[in-house]
């Protein structure tokens, strides 16, 4: 076979494309695994109340701890609640019950701000031309002449 397809032949290009074909179907498996690992993850939680449900006359006959107190009516739920508090014990994490033997102390330290005085440097002095009115514009008296500079051509 002379066909080429960008410089492969046709035998290589089947063979790439049945290589990518596996490769689809198995990252397909795969995003399908992950997503089943998720939702169990997820739902792990909920297990107990299914038991629950699925074995309802056993929980209710034998398992249930109040069977002798039939005014109560609880019909298993004692047992459903203390699968779903060992459960939500499982759950939580390990190292939040070990709490670490490092004591923090915190230290304050207080500086005692001295006062500041300000010295006043000689200020051309304002007219005052009312009593609730002070002239505020000031002037140097210079005698030098400001001249741009000067080219000769």
């Amino acid at each position: 076979m002379q066909s080429r397809i960008r410089g492969i032949d046709a035998e290589q290009s089947s063979n790439i494309l049945h290589l990518n074909l596996i490769r689809s179907k198995t990252f397909i498996k795969l995003k399908k695994a992950i997503l089943i690992l998720a939702l169990v993850m997820l739902l792990k939680p909920i297990f107990p109340v299914i038991d629950y449900v699925i074995n309802y006359d056993y929980i209710a006959t034998v398992l249930c701890v109040n069977k002798a107190k039939p005014q109560m009516h609880c019909n298993g739920k004692c047992h459903l609640m203390k699968e779903m508090a060992k459960e939500s014990e499982s759950e939580k994490p390990i190292s939040s019950d070990k709490k670490s033997g490092i004591s923090e102390n915190e230290i304050l330290f207080f500086q005692a701000i001295h006062p500041f005085e300000t010295i006043q440097d000689s200020y051309p002095t304002t007219a005052k031309m009312h009593a609730s009115y002070s002239n505020l514009y000031s002037y140097l008296n210079s005698n030098a002449v400001f001249h741009p500079p000067t080219f000769n051509v």
